[in-house]
């Protein structure tokens, strides 16, 4: 019982959050796709997208912008979107171990015969869960936007596609989480968690356009989750180092927090 209170709680909490970044998120795929049919329609598109810088192509895929799906990559997927799950995340993550520390919440927990192992797995949990409700939110306003502008994103790209920001977010989130109960420090914990989201993006965005970053861009979680798209270009392998990057953070983060001393009040 108090393990799931634990688990409820971080779920609770989220609730309002969740509200308000969904509706964002649902705004933001409504008004890109009610562009689309007049980006669709557009005489001499495909001239148009010569005229791009060639680093611009080759980052935003725009050659690909005449259909749906290389449409919405280029303009949310490849960057928008996962910044705004990472910034969820990280946001989240930061709170509900280093935040509840510091403003005494988690002392009225951790009296509990709650182990402090339990209490991050649970915490853990609780964001992961968070975050897969944005997907969903992401997934259904998309199949409805594709449905009624003739888009012609199918549930299996849809499916593909939110699971890249799900992963995204979830790493980065579960990062935050980590640095949070490592140190105690919320501040700590968000710097931590949004400097390697935007190094990890840079590392991305320059080996698409710089030769000899090309060589280290597999180590971002960015190209692993997006190098096929990732609307229509299949579930990648690489996706699976984004989900054992997640894993590994919170493995090092238990036995962390589980010897710390904690700053309860």
């Amino acid at each position: 019982m108090l393990l799931a209170s634990v688990f409820g709680k971080g779920v609770r909490d989220q609730r309002w959050a969740l509200l308000g970044w969904g509706l964002g998120v649902g705004l933001l795929v409504l008004i890109e796709a009610a562009v689309w049919p007049s980006i669709r329609d557009m005489p001499n598109f495909d001239e148009l997208m010569k005229n791009y810088p060639e680093a611009m192509r080759k980052l935003f895929n725009v050659q690909e912008m005449t259909t749906g799906t290389g449409f919405m990559n280029a303009e949310l997927f490849t960057l928008i979107l996962p910044m705004v799950f990472i910034f969820f995340g990280v946001s989240r993550g930061a709170r509900m171990v280093a935040g509840e520390e510091e403003s005494g919440y988690l002392e009225a927990v951790l009296v509990t015969p709650v182990s402090n192992r339990s209490v991050l797995l649970q915490k853990a949990a609780a964001l992961a869960t968070g975050v897969l409700a944005l997907g969903v939110v992401l997934a259904l306003v998309l199949l409805s936007c594709s449905a009624i502008f003739d888009m012609g994103i199918g549930l299996g790209e849809t499916l593909v596609g939110c699971l890249a920001m799900i992963l995204l977010g979830l790493e980065f989130g579960w990062l935050t989480l980590a640095v949070g109960a490592a140190t105690g420090r919320r501040a700590v914990a968000l710097g931590i968690g949004g400097a390697a989201a935007v190094a990890a993006y840079v590392l991305y965005a320059l080996g698409q356009i710089v030769g000899s970053v090309g060589a280290y861009q597999p180590l971002s979680p960015f190209q692993q989750a997006l190098h096929n798209g990732p609307l229509g270009g299949g579930a990648p392998l690489s996706m699976m180092w984004v989900v054992l990057g997640a894993l590994a953070v919170v493995a090092v983060a238990v036995p962390a927090f589980d010897h710390r001393d904690l700053r309860l009040h």
